[in-house]
């Protein structure tokens, strides 16, 4: 049975929500009232369908003292006792904990792991393989730094992502990605196996990591494209130090403002992200266990070529489709990975 009262808490905190935004909440409240108002509104709609449907089956369940209603209330508790239990199963679901982060949007960071050459080329198909799942979920893909190698692979690339659910969708997808094929680069036909290395990082608001100009040291270098091409006149890229944590961030496009504007977007998520890290270190001692435990260095899927397969580690799960997920057909991992991280919350809360 779900907890009457705290849906009672949720409905009435709907209610208040609309009140402040109808009398005109203050400008830096708005964006924070409308997105906590936009996730519970669908969660109060599934809390009314629920009590309807627990008063239609104390009503039914009244209707077979009389004769006269007996049968058509025969003919309704089948159904009302099979859709109450799922409706209880959703309701459950949403009212696990949320992650605050979920509703951001995202910094993608994808660089090659062990394998040379090949793992460079697969980290490139891999920031293809986002961008076209990207692409079918209508979000902004948005390319902040890309360093390529002399044969077409990726030395590092990083993203912004914007749109709905972005962050809540891409948050398991980081770790070391693992793949097995025959390299480009190899003329005897043996398959050989590298990796590289993905992070998924939420966004953070300039209000949320305040960043002291003591704290970072920012260079500026002559920027230049792939294989020397393109050198711009003017020492337009950007690289800027957070002295405490060492953490560098670089970005090298065209505009020296827009570069500065990028890498501290990208420090503060990464800021953002290690203080993340730390409270779940700190609330949850078995986060390890968790699907979205987002260690880097955890080995979490194989993509094996000759096979045609992908296989996550953390849920068990292979399918073999590696053409379509490659070409960025990642909603059944997705939701797979979504599932399973509910499921063990969930278990979590009722032990």
């Amino acid at each position: 049975m779900v907890p009457m009262d705290k849906l009672d808490q949720i409905v009435r905190r709907l209610e208040f929500l609309e009140a402040k935004l109808s009398a005109g909440a203050a400008p830096a409240e708005i964006a924070a009232l409308s997105r906590e108002y936009a996730d519970l509104k669908p969660v109060v709609a599934e809390i009314g369908a629920y009590r309807q449907a627990l008063d239609d089956l104390a009503e039914a369940e009244a209707m077979l003292a009389d004769p006269e209603m007996r049968a058509l209330a025969e003919d309704e508790l089948p159904i009302l006792k099979a859709r109450i239990p799922e409706m209880e199963a959703r309701l459950r679901v949403a009212l696990l904990p949320r992650d605050a982060a979920d509703a951001r949007p995202a910094i993608l960071e994808i660089r090659p792991g062990t394998g040379g050459e090949e793992a460079a080329l697969f980290a490139g198909d891999l920031l293809r393989m986002y961008q076209k799942y990207a692409e079918t979920q209508g979000w902004r893909f948005e390319l902040l730094e890309f360093s390529a190698t002399e044969l077409g692979g990726v030395k590092e690339a990083m993203a912004r992502i914007e749109g709905e659910g972005v962050f809540a969708r891409l948050k398991f997808e980081s770790g070391v990605h693992r793949v097995q094929r025959v390299p480009e680069t190899e003329a005897g036909g043996r398959i050989h196996t590298s990796a590289a290395t993905v992070a998924v990082l939420p966004e953070a608001e300039e209000v949320e990591i305040d960043i002291p100009a003591a704290d970072i040291r920012i260079d500026t270098m002559r920027s230049s494209g792939a294989g020397g091409q393109h050198v711009n006149t003017t020492d337009s890229a950007v690289r800027i130090t957070h002295l405490p944590t060492g953490i560098v961030v670089t970005s090298s496009e065209k505009s020296q403002h827009q570069n500065r504007a990028n890498a501290m977007a990208v420090l503060r998520a990464r800021l953002y992200d290690l203080e993340r890290s730390r409270a779940d270190t700190e609330r949850a001692a078995d986060r390890k266990a968790q699907v979205g435990s987002g260690d880097r260095s955890e080995r979490i899927r194989t993509y094996n070529f000759p096979q045609g397969r992908m296989t996550d580690h953390r849920i068990n799960l292979t399918l073999y489709a590696l053409p379509q997920i490659m070409a960025g057909d990642l909603g059944d991992i997705i939701d797979a990975l979504v599932a399973h991280d509910q499921a063990a919350k969930l278990a979590e809360m009722e032990a």
